[in-house]
C-alpha cells in the first residue's frame, strides 16, 4: 500500500512546480486539477453533465467548454459553484482513487488545490503545504494569469486563511524565493516519505504474521 501525501497550497504557492519536482524524483502524482480538465473534455462524462446543467451557451465552437466563463460564473454564484461541485467531486474522487490504487511507487502525492476546504483529509495519510507569502501569490497569479490583483485576493479570501492551512500542515515547503530552492526541500522530504512508507510497510508485515 502506497503512502498518500496530500500536496496541497494557496493559488500561486507554486504546488505545480513541486509536484513535478517530486515526480522527477519517481514519486507517483495524481493531479485533482488534470483530472477535472480530463473528465470535462469532450466525449467524457463530465462534459455532458455540465453541460445539461447550465446550457448550450457554455460551450465554444470547436465543442470544448468555455472554461473560462464557466469559472467566472462559479466565482460570483454560490449555487452554480454548489451545481458544478455536485457534478465533478463525484467523478474526480473515482478517478483519483483509481489512480492511486494503480501506483506502485512507495509513495505518491494526492495534489488537491483545496483539501482542507473540501473534507478530503480521509484519503490522504500525511498533509505536504506549499507555501509562500501572499503578496507573493498575488505577483506570480497576475504574472500568468491575467487577472487583476483584486480578482487574486477575492480568489484567495474564498481559500482556508494562509496561517490555518500552515497550522494544519504535517509538512511545510516554503516556496518564497527562486525555484531552484524547491529542489532540496523535495529531496530532504521525497528521503522521508520513503522511510515512512517503509516503515507503515514493515509494520504491516509484522501485524500480518
Amino acid at each position: 500500500m502506497t503512502l498518500v501525501v496530500g500536496l496541497t497550497g494557496g493559488i500561486g504557492s507554486g504546488k505545480s512546480a513541486v509536484a513535478k519536482a517530486f515526480a522527477a524524483l519517481g514519486s507517483a502524482v495524481a493531479d485533482t486539477d488534470a483530472l477535472a480538465h480530463a473528465l470535462t473534455a469532450p466525449g467524457e462524462p463530465g462534459h455532458a453533465a455540465v453541460l445539461a446543467a447550465f446550457g448550450p451557451e457554455f460551450r465554444l465552437p470547436g465543442g470544448a467548454l468555455d472554461r473560462g466563463r464557466l469559472r467566472r460564473l462559479v466565482f460570483d454564484d454560490a449555487a452554480a459553484r454548489a451545481r458544478l461541485e455536485a457534478i465533478l467531486h463525484p467523478l474526480i474522487r473515482t478517478a483519483a482513487r483509481r489512480e492511486v490504487a494503480a501506483w506502485t511507487s512507495p509513495y505518491g502525492l494526492l495534489v488537491v488545490p483545496l483539501l482542507y476546504e473540501r473534507g478530503g483529509l480521509s484519503a490522504v495519510d500525511r498533509v505536504l503545504v506549499v507555501d509562500c507569502p501572499e503578496d507573493e501569490q498575488v505577483r506570480r497569479v497576475v504574472a500568468r494569469s491575467g487577472l487583476n490583483a483584486a480578482d487574486v485576493r477575492a480568489i484567495m479570501a474564498a481559500q482556508l486563511p494562509r496561517a490555518d492551512r500552515l497550522a494544519r500542515a504535517d509538512d511545510i515547503l516554503d516556496n518564497a524565493g527562486p525555484p531552484s530552492a524547491i529542489l532540496p526541500q523535495v529531496a530532504e522530504l521525497d528521503r522521508q516519505y520513503r522511510a515512512q512508507a517503509a516503515a507503515a510497510a514493515k509494520n504491516r508485515g509484522a501485524t500480518a504474521h
